[in-house]
């Protein structure tokens, strides 16, 4: 039975790994420090020079976010995929909605909002202006600036707008704004300097959030502050941020990263981001800052640009780019190429194990362009995982079937020897020699697919192309649990599923997750039931733990998880057939019924 305690080896192992990640929520998050009142002044940073930090935005009493739009003149921001509008007050991008993705399932249900106003609901914004020098300050534009537009009339691809703001002092600001087809915004920031003496700016840009937003809060997910730094990915969530310890102005707390070729930060959420891109070989300063404000917190992801001298009568300008839209992965992976942003596509979680997340998820939208059902494309995605470890599975078992084989002479051994432990091993060795058997090769199919089920629930979980991909019948969105439930017999008894937010949700399983048991408990009856009561009770219970754990999981991972154990039953027992074993199903399932008499 030596090959059946690797097999409940391999089993327990898998069954502690998923129960290590199945955790719910996250830990309490740190106190907050007493708030105070922001201040504009910073210190002095890297690429920026000698300067002053960008600016807060003027606080605002909550209101509806109608309210809050209402409040500055704006400029409508109209393409496919995105709507919204830009406020002249501060040139901010703080309206954005995108017009591919719905709250909910359903075709009507309201648009997801991504950027929001001061004063909304989860205020989250972009902001640009110009830093001033220490010694030689200057009136610039803040985020609290009044702009005038002078040029377009909505902003739209191939449309631009432009806003401009004079200083009264000689300078004219000026800030041109365009969108391409998706999700990409590029500011183009100009001043020209009509004034007697040469002046010395620092551009800037920054994303903030005012208030910390709701997140999944799952472990294995990020959400809050990323950036890639020369190529170093940063990852910091909001109690990170809260936890900083740079000095910034008072009530701030910063984390200043200097970037020599290229980089890129901002927020990011489960499937939406907005990310600050300065063009490559272009030097900057990456900020990370927390600022403790009266009634709620700001967290800012800086971009500070260094130091320009411009001459009398010259106009110096800066473009950079502010992406804001959704992590699709084919989108996304555009950008990296076509516009040279470095590892743009690490955006996306991928995880520990992105060696094979990465891939797993390209085949998925191969196999999605030509089956058009992600469902099927999951299911075609297990065969190509079962094709690619065949041989190695098909070692596995025909060593499993010499096992089986040999248990005749095992059983000799074992009567021969009596309680000598020493002499049981070593003659069993001998055996396994012999017979060229591996007992341990049982459990090496098993283990491998660790990782690949980690791998693949990760893409489940955190990339956009699986939210609300429906599967066939009552499977509408790979990315959630299984809708139906046992406990109303899957919809017959007059009453509705419990909530999955209640404790009664992990008993309310699917048809999925029954059918995963199922197959599970099928498999193990292609070998008798091992004959300890300790192993056996162990064989019992493991289908249905698994299929316990496993119910509120994503129904995609669910249905991997069912293709695979089908595909692995028909391997298994094609393989020990044809090794000349004996495999009685029938049996075997007859006796896991049968009562046992007492001892």
């Amino acid at each position: 039975m030596d090959e059946q305690k690797n097999m409940i080896a391999a089993m327990v192992l898998s069954g502690i790994v998923i129960l290590t990640w199945f955790w719910l929520f996250p830990p309490a998050p740190p106190p907050q420090p007493a708030p105070q009142q922001a201040s504009v002044a910073g210190a002095p940073s890297g690429a920026a020079g000698s300067t002053s930090a960008p600016a807060t935005v003027d606080a605002q009493a909550p209101e509806t976010r109608e309210e809050a739009l209402a409040r500055a003149p704006r400029i409508a921001v109209d393409s496919p995929r995105v709507a919204g509008s830009i406020s002249l007050k501060g040139g901010r991008l703080d309206d954005l909605r995108l017009l591919d993705y719905g709250e909910t399932r359903e075709a009507l249900s309201e648009r997801v909002t991504l950027l929001s106003p001061i004063g909304a609901r989860d205020p989250f914004y972009a902001i640009y202006g110009w830093l001033p020098t220490a010694e030689a300050p200057v009136r610039t534009p803040g985020p609290n600036t009044e702009w005038t537009q002078v040029e377009g009339a909505a902003l739209a691809p191939g449309a631009p707008v432009a806003l401009q703001w004079d200083n009264g002092d000689g300078l004219i600001f000026r800030r041109r704004i365009s969108l391409d087809e998706d999700y990409m915004f590029t500011v183009v920031q100009s001043v020209r300097n009509a004034g007697p003496a040469a002046v010395s700016l620092a551009p800037y840009g920054y994303v903030a959030r005012r208030g910390e937003p709701d997140t999944v809060g799952f472990y294995i997910l990020h959400e809050g502050a990323i950036g890639k730094f020369d190529g170093v990915l940063e990852e910091l969530d909001y109690g990170d941020l809260e936890d900083l310890d740079g000095a910034g102005g008072p009530g701030e707390r910063q984390q200043l990263v200097p970037v020599s070729d290229a980089g890129w930060l901002g927020f990011t959420d489960k499937y939406w981001m907005a990310t600050l891109i300065p063009d490559t070989g272009q030097a900057f300063d990456a900020v990370f800052k927390y600022v403790a404000l009266q009634g709620a917190p700001e967290f800012r992801t800086e971009m500070r640009l260094p130091l320009t001298t411009v001459a009398p009568g010259e106009t110096a300008e800066i473009s950079t780019r502010l992406f804001a839209g959704a992590k699709e992965y084919d989108t996304i992976a555009a950008y990296e190429q076509a516009d040279r942003i470095p590892r743009f596509i690490d955006s996306i979680d991928w995880g520990w194990f992105f060696f094979l997340t990465k891939p797993f998820l390209r085949m998925l939208l191969f196999f999605n362009g030509i089956i058009g059902n992600m469902g099927w494309s999951i299911i075609a995605l297990t065969f190509v995982i079962k094709l690619v470890l065949f041989p190695l599975a098909y070692k596995s078992y025909v060593s499993m079937s010499k096992m089986k084989k040999l248990q005749p002479e095992m059983e000799k051994i074992k009567e021969r020897v009596g309680d000598d432990k020493m002499k049981l091993q070593q003659e069993m060795m001998a055996l396994y020699k012999k017979e060229k058997a591996n007992p341990a090769a049982g459990c090496v199919p098993i283990l491998l697919q660790i990782p690949i089920f980690f791998s693949l629930y990760k893409v489940l979980f955190v990339t956009l192309e699986m939210r609300h991909a429906p599967f066939v019948l009552w499977i509408q969105d790979l990315s959630a649990p299984d809708p139906t439930s046992i406990l109303n017999l899957f919809g017959l008894l007059p009453f509705a599923a419990p909530d999955p937010a209640s404790f009664l949700a992990i008993f309310s399983i699917g048809v999925f997750p029954i059918l995963l048991g199922v197959t599970m408990w099928l498999q193990q009856k292609l070998n008798p039931a091992p004959t300890d009561a300790t192993q056996a009770m162990i064989f019992a219970w493991m289908p249905w733990m698994f299929m316990f754990m496993l119910g509120q999981f994503a129904s995609g991972l669910v249905i991997y998880w069912v293709a695979n154990n089908i595909i692995t039953f028909v391997q298994q027992y094609t393989i020990m057939r044809s090794q000349g074993v004996e495999v009685d199903i029938l049996g075997n399932v007859k006796a896991s019924f049968k009562r046992k008499k007492p001892s």
